[in-house]
């Protein structure tokens, strides 16, 4: 029985707009939905970042692409590729939600978004015990992504995909638009048989 449900795929596939379509169903259809999004931040039509973005519109920086002064933030840097992980924005703005979904209104029928479980997520070790917690725990369905492997193995997404509770959906650009009835599916069934 699939207790949370997760999309994989190439970057820049659609995940995140399938989980925002997933979202605006379950919310039309009475579900309660929390969580966050990763959104790519543009400047003159180039890609300068990511942003956190929270389920009710409150954002934060996630990354920003390192310019030639070195670090956007001070102390330890943590980055990927050219972009530099601002982790206590990350963090601030990610670990409520997952402290709130446990306790509001428990029980089942409410939905947790995690876009995405990915590199610069992982950094947080913070982020990584609240996921674990929150999979184990009967309190929400979590929707969310993960990356598709590619090169040294992450900890915790072979530990999402390998979950027997877990449905993976592998995007792509042929099956990204007829596939949202399936999520939307196996999401309405993972609520029903909630905890």
């Amino acid at each position: 029985m699939f207790k949370h449900v997760f999309l994989t795929g190439p970057p820049g596939v659609g995940k995140t707009t399938l989980v925002q379509k997933a979202c605006d169903a379950l919310v039309s259809s009475g579900a309660a939905v929390e969580g966050f999004y990763t959104e790519e931040v543009r400047e003159g039509g180039r890609r300068v970042g990511f942003d956190v973005v929270t389920v009710t519109g409150e954002r934060g920086h996630l990354s920003r692409v390192r310019d030639a002064a070195g670090s956007p933030y001070g102390g330890r840097e943590y980055t990927v590729g050219q972009y530099v992980v601002d982790l206590p924005s990350f963090e601030n703005l990610a670990l409520p939600l997952f402290r709130n979904v446990g306790s509001a209104g428990g029980g089942g029928g409410k939905v947790f978004v995690v876009d995405e479980i990915g590199k610069m997520e992982l950094f947080s070790q913070s982020f990584v015990r609240a996921v674990r917690q929150t999979l184990d725990s009967s309190s929400c369905t979590i929707l969310g992504t993960i990356p598709i492997p590619k090169g040294k193995p992450l900890g915790l997404v072979e530990e999402v995909r390998s979950r027997r509770d877990v449905k993976v959906f592998t995007v792509s650009k042929e099956n990204r638009n007829a596939i949202l009835q399936d999520i939307l599916a196996t999401l309405q069934t993972c609520l029903k048989h909630g905890p």
